[in-house]
């Protein structure tokens, strides 16, 4: 999901604006909000406007009609952000026919820009359109006051409604009662598979299926993906058969619990039997809820993504299948409350191996779970500074290769001295 928004000024000594986010990959409404919403909130800040409560987009893929208050504590979220950027619910009256812009902010830019080029459209504009606003605010070299603002805008002022908090949970208790527990975030979903073009593992009418959709996508602009390629680089999600091998390679017993953190898996049981046999306490938000607890939030691909979210972040061990918005997210937010342990897979190595497992040349059992074993010792969420560009990237390249803000807050919004040592070891090993 990308992001389509408005800014705007209701008064000519206070600029406001307004943030409309549109979607373009299908289903990520929570995994990518968040982190959008709050980096408009630090937009506002630097050029001193007003941010009117974000409209959500209603036309995604997902046909997800949920409005901010719907997913969000919207009073708690204005509330907490009193002393750092003024919030308003919706632009006034007397501002529906002012002059409007639209205007699509450069990618990963720092402040210079918006206090330059930006800032100077309030001459001629007092309503401005932030269209596509993801990735717009860099992930680095911004001043500390702002990058502390994101932080205190996402891990404090953006919580989930109410309703969604108390659901989150009673699931987390749930699988808690479990004993201590895996949240696998698994997207093996039917978007992501055709958005990336992966296609291993699937039947030809399946992998048929998939290229149409990409192809019928007018804004995926891909559209011819060379499969192998994609998943010889690492590009893919873990199938759920390569994720059963890389959790028994770890070293967890098959009476661990694991939550399953996702949407609908595509080609459901054909594709999961493999880890449902090896791991028999599969548990999901459908699985730990009663029809009647569920069925106001089923409706909603972004409401139900948030019950996702409150399971992971709470969970002994988060393990992405794919690093995708919301495993960045969920990482980062384990991160601020005491880097609890995040298992991020090695796609691209783990492949090598599987490979060879395909072709016999290598077996699963004790070798197979020491080279796992050693590939990820450094793969589990513990302290470490944000990385930076990969060496030797220029333009857009290089801020595409640094790691996301949120993905990583340190060490602009925590401390060396007084970070607790929370990694969980739920593993054998």
């Amino acid at each position: 999901m990308g992001l389509v928004g408005l800014i705007s000024k209701p008064l000519k000594s206070t600029p406001t604006v307004e943030s409309h986010f549109q979607s373009w990959i299908p289903y990520l409404s929570c995994q990518l909000l968040p982190l959008l919403i709050c980096d408009m909130v630090a937009v506002a800040r630097i050029i001193n406007a007003t941010l009117v409560i974000p409209e959500l987009d209603k036309e995604s893929f997902w046909q997800d009609s949920s409005n901010f208050s719907d997913v969000f504590d919207e009073e708690h979220f204005i509330s907490s952000l009193a002393n750092d950027v003024k919030v308003i619910k919706k632009l006034p009256k007397e501002q529906a026919t002012s002059i409007k812009a639209v205007k699509h902010f450069r990618s990963w830019s720092g402040v210079e820009y918006y206090q330059d080029e930006i800032s100077d459209m309030w001459d001629e504009y007092e309503v401005i359109r932030a269209a596509k606003s993801d990735s717009r605010l860099a992930n680095n070299n911004l001043p500390p006051d702002i990058q502390k603002l994101r932080c205190r805008a996402f891990y404090e002022a953006l919580r989930f409604a109410p309703q969604i908090e108390a659901l989150g949970k009673s699931l987390v208790e749930r699988m808690r009662s479990y004993g201590r527990y895996i949240a696998l975030h698994l997207r093996y979903e039917k978007d992501m598979l055709a958005f990336s073009g992966c296609t291993y593992g699937l039947s030809p009418a399946e992998a048929d299926e998939l290229t149409k959709i990409r192809e019928n996508t007018a804004y995926w602009k891909v559209k011819d993906i060379d499969s192998r390629e994609q998943r010889t680089k690492g590009h893919c999600p873990l199938t759920p058969k390569e994720v059963r091998m890389f959790l028994t390679a770890l070293g967890y017993p098959s009476n661990t619990p694991i939550y399953i953190a996702s949407g609908e898996i595509y080609g459901g049981e054909s594709h999961m039997a493999d880890l449902d046999s090896h791991f028999p306490i599969l548990m999901s938000k459908e699985k730990l809820s009663s029809v009647d607890e569920l069925e106001p939030f089923m409706p909603y691909a972004s409401q139900m993504a948030a019950l996702d979210y409150i399971v992971s972040v709470e969970s002994d061990v988060f393990v992405p299948s794919y690093s995708g918005n919301m495993a960045r997210a969920v990482e980062g937010h384990r991160r601020f409350l005491g880097h609890r342990k995040t298992i991020s897979p090695d796609r691209k190595k783990l492949v090598c191996l599987f490979d060879k497992i395909e072709r016999g040349s290598l077996k699963e059992g004790k070798k197979l779970s020491d080279l796992v074993v050693e590939i990820h010792k450094r793969r589990q969420g513990s302290p470490r500074k944000r990385k930076g560009p990969v060496s030797g990237t220029k333009g857009m390249d290089r801020f595409r290769s640094e790691e996301a803000f949120y993905e990583n807050p340190l060490p602009d919004c925590l401390c060396w001295k007084e970070m607790p040592a929370r990694n969980s070891s739920l593993a054998t090993k």
